[in-house]
């Protein structure tokens, strides 16, 4: 009986510690943050579909325009393709690579629809059409959203990879496989600061 009570006691008495350790080790600020970025990216990944989503009506209404330019059009048909047809996991997000394919999608797309915009200024009708005025405010909102979500997933991931390379949290990495996570490059730092423009109404 005593024994039985005192291996209980030791039970307790190790759970308690490698708790401690754990905490200690950051293994529980590994957890918080990974479930934070994932959260954040679910965010930026939402906003990118909405832009997507509210490209076919914007397709659809500058088809009824007689004698729009066919080439600005195709080019956002094609790079909405390009950006929706990329398979996007949760291990995309320590993958650079796939990382990298992805941002230069979804800025292609950007500007692709950037000029569309541009060209729109040159159709007086298209310009005056309720129904594409309330899509382009639409698309400046959701430009606004994808930019601050970006943002917040930035600041989520550099304090992810803050913990996983200072002393001692990074030994808990490599223990438990918390590899640092891809941010945003550089080269989209200056999109990423300022959303495109795409409210031309003068």
């Amino acid at each position: 009986m005593f024994h039985r009570a005192l291996r209980r006691a030791a039970a307790v008495l190790a759970a308690l510690t490698l708790s401690a350790g754990l905490a200690g080790c950051g293994y529980n600020d590994f957890q918080r943050l990974d479930e934070q970025t994932r959260s954040a990216w679910s965010e930026v990944l939402n906003q990118y579909q909405r832009r997507a989503d509210l490209i076919p009506n914007i397709v659809a209404t500058v088809k009824g325009e007689a004698n729009f330019e066919q080439e600005t059009l195709t080019k956002v048909i094609e790079a909405r393709a390009r950006a929706t047809s990329i398979q996007v996991t949760p291990e995309m997000l320590s993958d650079p690579a796939a990382m990298q394919q992805f941002q230069q999608a979804q800025g292609e797309l950007g500007s692709a629809l950037s000029r569309l915009m541009v060209v729109v200024e040159q159709y007086p009708n298209l310009k005056a059409n309720q129904a594409f005025a309330d899509l382009r405010v639409q698309l400046e909102g959701t430009e606004n959203r994808i930019t601050v979500a970006r943002n917040r997933y930035i600041a989520a991931v550099q304090e992810y990879n803050v913990l996983s390379r200072s002393f001692p949290t990074n030994l808990t990495a490599m223990v438990f496989g918390y590899k640092p996570k891809e941010g945003f490059t550089v080269a989209d730092e200056a999109a990423i600061s300022t959303p495109p423009q795409v409210d031309f109404a003068k």
